[in-house]
């Protein structure tokens, strides 16, 4: 007994139901590391490379393929994940991209990853960029994030040209994540059967359909789980939730 369509949209009583697009180009740009943005890239690039990668960097690129930037289907980006990953769970995987694309268990969709302000976060030098890009490792610290905004000559020096040796931002994510975040917000009104999904009450603090949202999907998962799959329940479950109390890793830009 389980969730019924648990790793699709359709027929997924705990997933709200989202118009995404179907963007082959940009669906091959992001799985091959080539989105124009180096956080992005270098954690696609590792993906392909050693068959994991750390579980928020799994969140930045699931939110920058789903509701953040592109406006893909979680579905596709599972797909890849199920393919690539060492460590592949199916339960898991289906349910943390859910997560992450805010279809179900979390719904802040207004909370999203900036794929140029997090990775800055943990990591200023662009270390991690450099090692699994490098094309990009000659670039200043100040545009290792954004290489398409380094003048001609900076480029010239470290040796790549955006657009030649590596690719120019597929999106502009200002742009992209403020469409998005109204495509969502439209998702979740006919959801719940209203002309406007309500705005946060505050930061961290989810509005009244939105926690009724959670509140269906926990109790249809509750009861839907298995006494044998307990501990992979708890693992989905808690886990995505303990990074954010713990971490509070949400970066907007």
């Amino acid at each position: 007994m389980g969730i019924p369509n648990f790793d699709r949209m359709e027929g997924n009583p705990v997933c709200v139901q989202v118009d995404w697009d179907s963007n082959q180009e940009h669906l091959a740009a992001w799985r091959e590391g080539r989105t124009g943005f180096p956080f992005i890239d270098a954690i696609m690039t590792q993906l392909r490379l050693e068959g994991w990668i750390h579980h928020l960097a799994r969140h930045a690129v699931a939110c920058f393929l789903t509701r953040g930037d592109l406006w893909i289907s979680w579905e596709e980006g599972q797909k890849v994940f199920e393919e690539l990953l060492l460590d592949a769970d199916w339960a898991l995987n289906a349910g943390n991209w859910q997560w992450l694309s805010a279809s179900a268990f979390f719904h802040q969709y207004f909370r999203v990853y900036s794929p140029i302000a997090f990775g800055k976060k943990t990591d200023k030098n662009g270390d991690y960029i450099r090692k699994y890009l490098p094309v990009l490792k000659k670039f200043p610290v100040q545009y290792i994030y954004e290489p398409w905004k380094a003048p001609r000559s900076i480029q010239e020096r470290a040796g790549c040209i955006v657009g030649k040796d590596y690719p120019r931002p597929i999106v502009e994510h200002d742009t992209a994540s403020k469409k998005n975040l109204q495509r969502m917000k439209l998702a979740y009104a006919r959801r719940s059967g209203t002309s406007e999904e309500p705005e946060s009450k505050g930061k961290g603090e989810p509005g009244t359909a939105q926690s009724s949202n959670w509140d269906q999907s926990f109790i249809i998962l509750v009861q839907s789980i298995p006494s044998s799959s307990y501990v992979t329940y708890f693992q989905l479950l808690f886990h995505p939730l303990s990074l954010l109390l713990k971490y509070n890793p949400w970066a907007t830009h």
